[in-house]
């Protein structure tokens, strides 16, 4: 009996331990939510599209902040993503590198379910897990996660992915303030039920 009770013991003070550690970890490497990559993160438009030859969004907003990356580079955020940058690091604004795509209305992707033969290479693909489906079955595409970045469309063998234009843009993260004071916010009162 005395041995389980040790036992017991032993793990509760392992996992206050293990939890201590963690805690501590958390607070002492918090994201600084004031730093410059999140505020050029958050002007991102956060398709995660790779087309500024980045990875992702916070990855391209790593570059800016280190000087590696122009501020140019973001088709999606178009000249207006451009601008923002552009005031918030006190640089003079410069037109979109249009060598890195076009910026075009949001869209998003359609899957033709006829058309799929369940390979998982769109799945595997998008980067914001907006395709799901399992092996040798049909896929579809959750419209409301799906950013639009065209990632999925290369790898389909069978060219079953279709880009539609997107009912209403793409915000994320859902912010109350996107838009500024007294002008009308219509994705908010759709989202919450508030305007």
């Amino acid at each position: 009996m005395s041995g389980i009770l040790a036992a017991g013991v032993v793990l509760l003070g392992l996992l206050l331990g293990i939890g201590a550690v963690l805690l501590l970890g958390a607070r002492r490497w918090q994201p600084d939510d004031d730093s410059v990559v999140e505020r050029i993160n958050e002007i991102l438009p956060q398709t995660q599209c790779a087309q500024c030859d980045y990875p992702g969004c916070r990855p391209y907003a790593e570059a800016i902040a280190r000087g590696e990356a122009d501020i140019n580079q973001c088709p999606p955020g178009g000249e207006a993503g451009v601008r923002a940058l552009a005031e918030l690091l006190g640089r003079e604004p410069k037109p979109l590198d249009e060598s890195r795509g076009e910026t075009r209305p949001p869209t998003v992707a359609v899957i033709d379910e006829d058309r799929c033969i369940g390979c998982k290479l769109c799945i595997q693909a998008c980067p914001v897990d907006a395709i799901i489906g399992a092996p040798k079955l049909m896929h579809t595409v959750i419209a409301d996660e799906c950013t639009g970045c065209e990632l999925c469309l290369p790898p389909c063998p069978v060219d079953c992915i279709d880009l539609v234009p997107r009912a209403r843009p793409f915000v994320w993260p859902l912010r109350l303030d996107a838009a500024p004071p007294g002008e009308p916010k219509p994705w908010i009162e759709e989202a919450t039920g508030r305007g």
